[in-house]
């Protein structure tokens, strides 16, 4: 209420009712814009991060390389260098700096060159080889028929990434995905359609998994194909938060990369962590959600603990649905990785525990990877909680775990 002086005495005088901008027919479009505006803005900002990502590993390669050939280290004694380097630049500056992405970064160097574009602008593009086997610049054509030109290569002075990051169209995750690719033509055809497309990682790696520049080369009609190609699929698009959450970024600005896909997901391996480290029976924890390449692909372990009494790992993979076979490979998988990664000298060979849940059951699945003797399994066996008191346990927390959330839904 508002007043006013009249006379003397304050009146008070009723409040205009404000306009609902609801109703208004323009109001739900502005809502539309702006939020265009934002995930464009998102998107943007994440694509420049990737870009100077990308030009830095180029720069660290270009480095690389040229101190192999310096006369410093020659290329016997690469290997010895890749060593050392990871090992003191991990120790300085954290992640994303293993030998295996030392070599992935110095590949990059000696498989992409920097070219000048019609424009003037300079352009990253993968080096093609000429007719006589060396590493060069032509015109070669492609299964589309279309002349690709590129002309006479550049290296570009020692500068910041920054400068050379507008030179990287592909995300840094793209050109890992197409350095796996072995046949130059092949790797060449796929990169140029992805900058012409727009691909993200997910369409480049469905599109090189079909053998789309096989299929194309061998088509009467590879215009058509080519054109079908450029569609995206259900799946290939990769959200704001997804590519926040790209591994290589991650480990770029050395963040922590914790998360987990929903909630109730959340809430179920918190329990369970819980749950394990208070049955008294040696459980420790070490890790949850923890990020773990094998080659180009990218895992997560939910949760892993380790057990005193058995002295080895465990590693703990929760499924929200049935048990498949395709579980039992992934598990496999992990205590390959554990055993000749993770596992400390000394250490038994790391054991394996599968949570399947679904709506109304729950499957739980052990796993013993390379133990080879009944005796030892048996150990693992008797020494870890019985089958039925983790199934017991996860039925009980998952029902507890969605009424919570469907109060808290209905109070929201």
């Amino acid at each position: 209420m508002r007043t006013k002086h009249s006379r003397g005495k304050r009146a008070t005088v009723p409040a205009s009712p404000r306009p609902d901008v609801s109703v208004s027919g323009d109001y739900g479009r502005l809502v539309s814009d702006i939020s265009g505006l934002l995930e464009q803005a998102r998107h943007t900002a994440t694509r420049s991060v990737n870009s100077i990502l990308t030009a830095t590993y180029w720069g660290i390669g270009r480095r690389i390389v040229e101190y192999e050939q310096s006369g410093s280290a020659r290329a016997e004694y690469g290997e010895a260098l890749i060593e050392r380097l990871a090992r003191d630049l991990t120790a300085r500056h954290g992640r994303g700096f293993s030998k295996q992405g030392l070599y992935k970064m110095r590949g990059f160097y000696l498989g992409w060159q920097i070219l000048p574009t019609p424009s003037g602008k300079l352009e990253a593009r993968a080096i093609f080889p000429t007719a006589s086997g060396e590493s060069g610049v032509e015109i070669r054509q492609t299964p589309s028929a279309e002349s690709v030109q590129t002309l006479v290569s550049v290296t570009p002075p020692v500068q910041p990434a920054f400068e050379l990051a507008g030179a990287f169209p592909l995300s840094w995750s793209q050109y890992v995905r197409l350095m796996s690719v072995e046949n130059p033509q092949a790797r060449a055809f796929y990169e140029s359609e992805a900058i012409r497309g727009g691909w993200s990682v997910r369409q480049l790696d469905r599109q090189i998994s079909t053998q789309f520049y096989e299929r194309a080369v061998r088509s009467k009609h590879p215009h058509a194909l080519i054109s079908r190609g450029q569609t995206p699929k259900e799946g290939d698009t990769v959200s704001v938060e997804e590519e926040v959450r790209d591994p290589y970024l991650l480990e770029f600005l050395n963040l922590k990369d914790e998360y987990s896909e929903t909630e109730l997901e959340e809430a179920l391996i918190r329990h369970l962590e819980w749950f394990l480290l208070e049955m008294g029976t040696g459980f420790a924890f070490v890790a949850r959600q923890k990020r773990v390449r094998v080659g180009d692909s990218w895992y997560r372990i939910d949760l892993l603990l380790y057990h005193r009494g058995l002295r080895c790992l465990v590693v703990i993979d929760l499924k929200t649905g049935a048990f498949t076979h395709a579980d039992a490979g992934q598990m496999n998988l992990y205590l390959n990785y554990a055993r000749e990664h993770l596992k400390l000298p000394g250490e038994a060979d790391p054991v394996g525990i599968i949570l399947c849940t679904d709506k109304d059951g729950a499957v739980v699945k052990y796993a013993t990877g390379g133990i080879r003797t009944k005796v030892f399994a048996s150990k693992y066996l008797t020494s870890l909680p019985d089958e039925e008191t983790l199934r017991s346990e996860i039925l009980t927390t998952q029902r507890a775990i969605r009424a919570r959330l469907k109060g808290e839904q209905a109070d929201g």
